[in-house]
């Protein structure tokens, strides 16, 4: 029995298809069925019901536990060892929404590697719950996301605050309130969404930052059926189809870089339309200098950003 073996059998209860399973693993079906028959004689007992999708045996269960737990200290002792030696080597898994990803982590990815050339970058892009999942299954180091509270094992780091604004076309804008444009953008900026109502919209879901808090301005504003054109849970596809003048959109702020012109109005939305970003990573692993080191790349990479917004 060996840490490649426990690996092994980690993605196998990960994905429950031996299919799947290899070619997560880079390897063939039959070798991985190989290892996973060897170490069931090894310990004298069944891990796994054969049958579609697999499921572990009681014996598979306590055995998935002590892998996770063995995986997690070779993981630390080899990242502890790389800060003795200032010898940091390996793969950072950071997971990030799609949008937000583009907005932050190139910079932050450029400045980290003039420090840590022998560290490769694993990125995942995801949905605040998919990310957190990962993270607790040990699959991301990092995760960069709207965690309004720690999950169970994650600890949290506060990144930055994000704020979402309304955006519209102007010429939009104009089309649809013609001769009352002057008093609604007033009114917009008064904080008074009701001219909202007439307005085509290009929305996330409920389950999305941006969405959460569209439907809250909605809500306040006594819109009850809102004119929707376009649903994405992608909000650089609904910023996309604001700028094409489809609807307004509400769209966090650090995203709108380079967006916003003289074509594009933006709005400030109520104090519940801002919000924390933290950075997320398991609570009973070793603090790696590398992951500590990524974590204030990004922070200078925002404070930038947002210093050249203001």
């Amino acid at each position: 029995m060996n840490f490649q073996t426990m690996e092994y059998f980690i993605a196998l209860a990960r994905e429950r298809s031996f299919t799947r399973a290899a070619e997560g693993l880079h390897i063939t079906q039959q070798s991985l069925s190989a290892h996973i028959a060897g170490l069931e004689k090894e310990v004298g007992c069944p891990l796994l019901v054969r049958h579609v999708p697999l499921e572990l045996t009681y014996a598979g269960e306590v055995f998935l536990e002590y892998a996770r737990t063995f995986q997690d200290a070779e993981r630390a002792l080899r990242r502890e060892l790389g800060d003795i030696s200032q010898n940091q080597r390996g793969v950072l898994r950071v997971g990030a929404a799609s949008a937000r990803g583009r907005a932050i982590l190139p910079g932050a990815i450029a400045d980290f590697q003039k420090m840590y050339p022998n560290i490769r970058m694993e990125l995942t892009e995801g949905a605040n719950d998919v990310l957190c999942t990962r993270l607790q299954q040990g699959r991301l180091d990092l995760a960069i996301a709207d965690f309004p509270e720690a999950p169970p094992k994650i600890r949290l780091r506060n990144f930055y605050r994000e704020e979402t604004v309304l955006l519209i076309q102007r010429n939009l804008f104009n089309e649809i309130y013609q001769a009352r444009a002057a008093d609604c953008e007033r009114q917009f900026r008064n904080g008074d969404f009701k001219a909202l109502e007439t307005c085509p919209l290009v929305m996330g879901g409920a389950e999305d930052i941006d969405g959460r808090v569209g439907l809250s301005v909605l809500k306040r504003a006594g819109i009850e059926r809102p004119r929707i054109a376009a649903t994405s849970h992608n909000v650089g596809m609904l910023l996309e189809l604001c700028l094409e003048g489809v609807g307004a959109c509400f769209c966090p702020e650090i995203l709108t870089r380079g967006a916003i012109t003289g074509e594009l109005m933006a709005f400030q939305l109520p104090e519940e339309a801002t919000y924390w970003i933290r950075f997320g990573c398991q609570a009973d692993s070793y603090q790696w200098n590398v992951l500590k080191a990524f974590m204030d790349c990004a922070e200078k990479v925002v404070t930038k950003a947002l210093t050249n917004m203001m």
